[in-house]
């Protein structure tokens, strides 16, 4: 497996593109600005997209989704609760062409990948953390030393601490790529993350 970041848009969103190096196939997650930039990069390494998939819908991680979803004739995945079909502008969902829902337990292939999807609600309704391999994507739920704020539409504190709590409970190492900012460690994150310690009572 390789996993690509590539930081876009003012607010400096990592997007990860995930690929499966037997057969080239690859999954772009929270595609939030500069298309080209990214679909730059999957044609000079000659990979097959095969999905989108969002970790949540707020407008920093989505803002490139349907563009390259109509560029390369690909699904764009999200948890339901993303999903606004109002007509009105939501910064804070995705009103994009036909997507795909995902919920817990789902696995979406990539090649030879499996990508499970973990609900971890909190930031907004339905986001949720991106596991393949020894890697976990976590969009706004986990950050390096941090957490993801809950005081926009569809965020509730008590959630994202119990989702916080939910992944320390993973006993499993795993590398953290998160929606902003530096990658971690899941170990680190039990041991040093104050939001971490305060979801499971720790001072």
């Amino acid at each position: 497996m390789l996993i690509k970041g590539i930081e876009v848009g003012n607010l400096e969103t990592n997007c990860y593109i995930v690929t499966d190096e037997k057969t080239l196939n690859c999954a772009i997650i929270d595609p939030g600005d500069e298309s080209n930039t990214i679909l730059d990069y999957i044609e000079s390494n000659n990979l097959r997209p095969v999905a989108i998939m969002l970790t949540h819908a707020h407008f920093d991680h989505t803002g490139a989704a349907e563009t390259i979803a109509e560029e390369l004739d690909i699904p764009v995945w999200m948890h339901e609760e993303e999903y606004d079909n109002s007509g009105k502008y939501d910064p804070y969902r995705y009103q994009g062409s036909h997507p795909e829902f995902y919920k817990e337990g789902d696995v979406i292939k990539v090649g030879e990948l499996g990508i499970l999807v973990i609900e971890t609600p909190g930031h907004s309704l339905g986001s949720v953390t991106l596991m393949c391999g020894d890697a976990m994507f976590c969009g706004d739920t986990l950050f390096r030393d941090s957490c993801g704020r809950t005081d926009l539409p569809g965020g509730d504190t008590k959630q994202i601490l119990k989702s916080l709590k939910r992944l320390s409970r993973i006993t499993k190492d795993y590398e953290v790529y998160p929606g902003h900012g530096e990658y971690t460690t899941l170990d680190r994150e039990k041991k040093f993350n104050p939001y971490v310690r305060y979801a499971n009572g720790e001072k």
